[in-house]
């Protein structure tokens, strides 16, 4: 299904071919679509890309955290055109802030500084993205993972609060050069084949590889012109499983009644490769020859297909529950699976179509045709979907598929990303759910493994999760029904947007105020670095990869996004409860060392470390240059959500380093740069060194990260004694980035200014 070439190529009137010459990749590489989009945004003249992009868009787990960012850094409008979905915390009030309360505070900000608001249930992120943001050769940068829409023409990117509010302060987004990845697609999909299943197959072939990591995939070939537009969508939205930075396709026909149909036609431009484009590497998918696939848990790239997981259900399903117990937190709970065989055959619980990837018209279309006159399971199975937009949703109802889908027993819910990250349809404990979204890592669903609660889910395409349904409950592959797979007509109704989306760009009204609720907090003061560091292990985690959720989980953890030092709480709860209390107990000795106050605590640690070290007059002569503070030790830290929680909850208790063998994102290095953090790297063997509750003091951190140091010698201290010297890299921070960890925050260097 999927080849991977891991060498240079360049493309010709033939297709692609072996590119030798290392010489002529680089400059072969500005033939791209990627460059020639980059280079239009970019407003560096050194060789270097400095972006500005055309609009940014957020939503409601992260705007206000941005926001807040971007007021204290000293904002007056908002320049470009910033749009404020609100699908993520829309349903009801759970724990902590009022979801409503954000809202207003939402609503507030873009009467204020000028921006757009999109109210709750009118649209996901990423759909009123697509339909009104997009356009042949623009950038689009959003506070949530999934901001791609190549198959617009459009790069998203999606990083952390940070880089939006570099943007919103009118300042770039700065990169080094990336690579691109030719995404070569050949002939058409089979019959029930659909867009899951293609993203499937290519996440599963280079996410653990790391084949793209950080580069940039480029969807060319005659494939392309085999595929709708939402097939392309929903494509292009699960790259960001495979740790791309982001991706574009060539635009055609399909493209330009795409955007005339959004009421956009002077969006389109016609987009291709020029001749000889050069890629750093190759991806070549024989689209005829993938099969309807499926990703167990507990992650995208854990994908089989469903006839070899029909074939080998029993043995499959050891290996992932072996796998999976290792990503159990709790030793009293084991993922049983092999339970769910009847007869051979798996039998799932429950079933859900919803989001940027799953809830599009025609995703939604072709289940109805499937489920046309047949109806699900009515015992202990349930099945729902939620439309990506309201546009969408008045076209189903329009053609009937709502009332197809509903007769045969689906049930029929607002558009809202609530599936995606365990704040919808959570299943029963023990239940497996099958969904179209983008993810299925562990307690995104809702488990709640603390309180010994487990279930899991796994990714299908909507096609052969209603042939799923119709069967019993019983997995079964698309290409086994009989229904119409044409492509279905669709047409753009956006008279609930132009009678509930407030747009406010261009007018903006600073005397009008923000409105706070009791849980929308500042966030808390961060000193700059000081000359030297002790820093506090206060947790090693050794899992091959560790992703945001388990960093900062979603789901009930999220109720707090709007009050930084109550959500700082719930940092690493469910992967390493006993982290936050390591944390706090070293900041508050660092809060006494800034008040000055009499701690006969931190009196004897400085003493301690002075006896291992040396070179300081007494307690006090070393509490004067050292700052204390915490890290975490992954060995591969931040796959996953852009969410900036992930960084800056450990900051709010005191963080100021992470340690990995390599970083999963970039976007989860630059959220740790922007909250003041050494993003560190150190040699795997660190693993078996590290242990909770060690000392690493490193003297001159401040002096090396100015004179731009690549590497510093830490000492390593358990129990009173030197263990060992270790050597730690500082993992290549621009100057740009250097000033912001000693200005201890984004915030800070800002302020600065």
């Amino acid at each position: 299904m999927v080849q991977l070439l891991d060498y240079p190529v360049r493309l010709t009137g033939k297709g692609l071919e072996r590119l030798d010459a290392a010489e002529k990749l680089e400059e072969g590489r500005k033939s791209t679509m990627a460059y020639d989009v980059l280079n239009r945004h970019n407003t560096a003249t050194d060789g270097s890309l400095k972006i500005k992009f055309d609009s940014l868009i957020s939503h409601d787990l992260t705007y206000v955290g941005v926001i807040q960012t971007a007021r204290a850094s000293g904002l007056d409008e908002f320049p470009l055109p910033y749009v404020l979905t609100n699908c993520h915390n829309s349903l009801c009030a759970v724990g902590g802030t009022i979801n409503r309360d954000d809202h207003m505070f939402g609503m507030s900000a873009c009467e204020k500084y000028g921006g757009i608001f999109v109210p709750a249930n009118q649209s996901i992120i990423h759909s009123y993205a697509r339909e009104v943001l997009s356009g042949c050769g623009r950038m689009v940068l959003g506070s949530d993972s999934h901001t791609r829409y190549g198959a617009m023409g459009t790069l998203g990117v999606g990083e952390g609060g940070g880089e939006l509010v570099k943007q919103l302060l009118r300042r770039t987004y700065d990169i080094e050069p990336p690579k691109v990845v030719a995404v070569w697609l050949e002939n058409a999909p089979r019959h029930g084949v659909g867009p899951q299943d293609v993203a499937l197959a290519l996440v599963g072939a280079t996410f653990k590889n790391g084949f793209v990591k950080n580069k940039i995939l480029e969807f060319i070939g005659p494939g392309v012109a085999n595929l709708s537009m939402d097939f392309r969508s929903g494509v292009d939205v699960m790259t960001t499983e495979t740790t791309c930075l982001s991706s574009i396709w060539l635009t055609d026909e399909k493209t330009k009644e795409y955007l005339t149909i959004h009421n956009r036609p002077e969006t389109y431009e016609k987009m291709a490769p020029a001749a000889g484009a050069c890629y750093d590497s190759a991806i070549v998918i024989d689209l005829a020859t993938v099969e309807p696939m499926i990703a167990l848990p507990f992650h995208p790239s854990n994908a089989y297909s469903i006839r070899e997981f029909n074939e080998n259900a029993a043995d499959i399903l050891a290996i992932v529950e072996a796998n999976a117990q290792k990503q159990i937190e709790n030793p009293a709970l084991h993922l049983d699976l092999h339970s769910k065989l009847q007869n051979g055959k798996l039998r799932v619980d429950e079933a859900e179509i919803a989001g940027c990837s799953g809830g599009s018209f025609e995703n939604l279309v072709h289940a109805a045709r499937i489920m046309d006159g047949k109806s699900i399971p009515n015992e202990f199975f349930s099945m729902s979907v939620y439309p990506a937009s309201n546009p969408v949703l008045m076209e189903l109802l329009k053609n009937g598929t709502v009332q197809t889908l509903m007769a045969a027993g689906v049930v029929l819910k607002p558009s809202f990303c609530g599936p995606c990250f365990g704040a919808g349809d959570v299943p029963a404990n023990g239940s497996l759910a099958i969904r179209h979204t983008t993810r299925n890592f562990p307690n995104r669903e809702g488990s709640k493994p603390k309180e010994n609660q487990l279930a899991s889910v796994a990714l299908m395409d909507a096609r052969s999760i209603a042939a799923t349904a119709i069967n019993g409950g019983y997995l079964t592959p698309a290409t086994e029904i009989d229904y119409d797979d044409s492509e279905p007509a669709y047409h753009f109704d956006d008279s609930s947007y132009r009678k509930t989306v407030y747009n406010g760009f261009g007018h903006p009204k600073p005397e009008a105020e923000l409105r706070f609720g009791p849980n929308i907090t500042d966030w808390p003061p961060m000193i700059a670095l000081e000359e030297n560091a002790l820093i506090k292990v206060a947790s090693v985690i050794g899992d091959p990869v560790t992703t945001t959720d388990e960093l900062i989980p979603s789901g009930d953890a999220a109720s707090y996004r709007s009050n930084p030092k109550r959500m700082a709480d719930f940092t690493l709860s469910r992967r390493d409860p006993g982290y936050v209390n390591s944390a706090k107990g070293i900041q508050k000795l660092e809060q006494a060392r800034q008040a000055k106050e009499a701690c006969p605590e931190l009196e004897a640690l400085a003493k301690e470390v002075i006896a291992v070290v040396g070179g300081f007059a007494g307690a006090d002569d070393f509490l004067a240059s050292t700052g204390l503070g915490s890290l975490v030790y992954a060995v591969k830290p931040g796959d996953g959500s852009a969410r900036e929680q992930a960084a800056s909850c450990q900051r709010v208790l005191g963080g100021l380093a992470n340690i990995s063998v390599e970083y999963a994102t970039k976007r989860y290095r630059s959220n740790l740069v922007n909250w003041g953090m050494v993003p560190f790297v150190g040699a795997p063997e660190l693993l078996d060194k590290l242990q909770r509750e060690d000392l690493l003091y490193i003297p001159g951190i401040r002096k090396a990260i100015e004179d731009g140091q690549k590497k510093v010698t830490a000492k390593l201290i358990r129990a009173g004694k030197l263990v060992e010297e270790i050597e730690l890299e500082i993992n290549n921070l621009s100057k740009e980035e250097a000033q912001i960890v000693l200005a201890g925050s984004l915030i800070n260097y800002y302020a600065k200014q």
